[in-house]
C-alpha cells in the first residue's frame, strides 16, 4: 500500500482548506486512518483518526469543531476539511494507515504543506 498525500497550499487565517490521501492497493477498507501533522521544531502530533467504516472519528482537541475527517473507500481516499483555519495549524499534514487490529502503524504517506498565515 502507498499513500499519496495531497491537497495542501497557503491559506489566510479564517480561511478552509481539504487535504486528502490516496490509497493504493486492494485493503484500503481494512485501514483505520489518521492524519498527523508537524510543525517546525515540534514533535508530530494527532490531528485526526477515522476507523475502517468511518462511523467512529476522534478529533484532537485543537481542532475539534473546525476540521472534519471522512473517507471513502471506493475511491479509496481519506479526507481531512480544515475550516477556520489559525496559523498554528501550519506544518507539514501526513497520513497514516493501520490495518484493523493493530496498534502500530503499517504504512505513511509523504505529506503535504499546509501554511496558515495570519
Amino acid at each position: 500500500v502507498q499513500l499519496q498525500a495531497s491537497g495542501g497550499g497557503l491559506v489566510q487565517a479564517g480561511g478552509s482548506l481539504r487535504v486528502s490521501c490516496a490509497a493504493s492497493g486492494s485493503i484500503f477498507s481494512l485501514l483505520a486512518m489518521d492524519w498527523y501533522r508537524q510543525a517546525p521544531g515540534k514533535q508530530r502530533e494527532l490531528v485526526a483518526g477515522i476507523s475502517t467504516g468511518g462511523s467512529t472519528t476522534n478529533y484532537a482537541d485543537s481542532v475539534k469543531g473546525r476540521f472534519t475527517i471522512s473517507r471513502d473507500n471506493a475511491k479509496k481516499t481519506v479526507y481531512l476539511q480544515m475550516d477556520n483555519l489559525k496559523p498554528e495549524d501550519t506544518g507539514i499534514y501526513y497520513c497514516a494507515a493501520r490495518l484493523l487490529g493493530r496498534n502500530e502503524y503499517d504504512f505513511w504517506g509523504q505529506g503535504t504543506q499546509v501554511t496558515v498565515s495570519s
